[in-house]
């Protein structure tokens, strides 16, 4: 593995290993790895990555010289949100190590002992018995089985409203989008006055449901950031609720078909992205495309959202909506057309790059470590 020219400093992340019969087990405790490098020789593993560990967000780097000799060709190696597993083929079956380390190496520190997969001879001997007696007594199974409906059962339940959770969202874009096309198909341009008459209830009712997405991680449902999910969730209700809902002279502009697309197209990926995500199942397109249209859409969409900015603005200064003028009781004012030109002036482009960051930053972890082939 050749070193990196990188100059931060380089940290050993705590390994967990374990060992059944077969196979040699490696926990590395890595949260967000980017840039995995990893070289698996006959007697010898050595990783590097770019990560979150024991301190903090650094390069992390470990070598180990095994006991016995494994089978690199069918080792495998997964790269996850929170860690890194590393399996082992040992080139022996049935060959049960005493150790990890080849003699004359000294146990590291940060290498312990995986207790939640370690097992034994004795281990492998009293599942052998096991399986005779669920071969022999096939109601002993069933019985067990029904007494450990407990946390699985209450997974399951979450992970089933999380999966019609993201299909209903699905469906209320879908719909948006196939009612634009079709009528943009029927009448052409002339569509664009009335796309919010048509979907502007479906669109801001499932913004409004967008915000259980930011209740889903503090709740410990889900993962992610509820900020970056509240950021989204807050530029669109301003568009929807305080800008379109609220001018009707904005409503038939031709930019409200625009936006009301790019937002559409964005959803009708995501949604099935996560929907099939919450029972592991990946499908490469869909998870490139995941990560790959926001590209030309967030841009798009942003120009939309700074337009309709724009556009408002002389309506709200006429009619005085949202706008607290003096004297009052409280003696303060508020005048809401310059809150809109301070931030489209100092907020609009970094705002804007802040998410495409965002972003860049999920597509480099997601598809970066698929691009290359890393293994020996």
């Amino acid at each position: 593995m050749a070193a990196s020219s990188d100059p931060s400093p380089v940290r050993c992340p705590f390994v967990y290993w374990a060992q059944s019969a077969s196979q040699i087990t490696l926990k590395v405790e890595l949260k967000d790895s980017t840039k995995p490098k990893w070289n698996l020789g006959e007697k010898e593993v050595e990783f590097e990555a770019l990560g979150t560990g024991a301190h903090g967000e650094s390069r992390y780097t470990f070598k180990l010289s095994l006991y016995k000799a494994i089978v690199p060709q069918e080792c495998k190696v997964k790269v996850s949100e929170r860690q890194v597993d590393i399996v082992l083929q040992k080139k022996k079956e049935k060959d049960w190590w005493d150790r990890l380390l080849a003699f004359g190496q000294g146990k590291p520190q940060w290498l312990k002992v995986d207790f939640d997969k370690w097992k034994s001879e004795d281990d492998e001997e009293e599942e052998n018995r096991k399986r005779d007696i669920f071969e022999d007594y096939p109601s002993i199974y069933d019985d067990l089985k029904n007494k450990e409906l407990g946390p699985p059962f209450v997974q399951n339940w979450q992970k089933l409203y999380l999966f019609m959770y993201n299909l209903w969202q699905w469906i209320a874009f879908m719909y948006i989008l196939i009612v634009l096309g079709l009528r943009y198909l029927r009448d052409g341009p002339d569509s664009f006055e009335y796309a919010w008459m048509g979907v502007g209830k479906t669109a801001k009712f499932a913004t409004l449901m967008q915000v259980l997405e930011v209740i889903h991680p503090l709740w410990g449902i889900a993962k992610g950031k509820p900020l970056n999910a509240f950021i989204q969730l807050g530029g669109r209700s301003v568009i929807l609720f305080l800008q379109l809902d609220a001018e009707p002279r904005l409503q038939i502009k031709p930019v409200v078909f625009y936006i009301l697309v790019t937002y559409a197209l964005i959803e009708v990926v995501r949604y099935p992205y996560y929907m099939f995500h919450v029972y592991g199942i990946n499908f490469p397109l869909l998870t490139w495309l995941r990560y790959t249209m926001w590209i030309p859409l967030y841009p798009l969409g942003f120009i939309c959202e700074g337009v309709i900015f724009l556009r408002g603005i002389p309506y709200f200064e006429e009619t005085g909506k949202y706008t607290v003028s003096l004297p009052n009781s409280w003696n303060w004012s508020f005048h809401f057309p310059n809150v809109v030109r301070i931030y489209l002036l100092l907020f609009f482009i970094p705002v804007m790059y802040a998410m495409m960051m965002h972003m860049y930053r999920q597509r480099k972890r997601i598809l970066g470590p698929h691009t290359k082939s890393h293994s020996s």
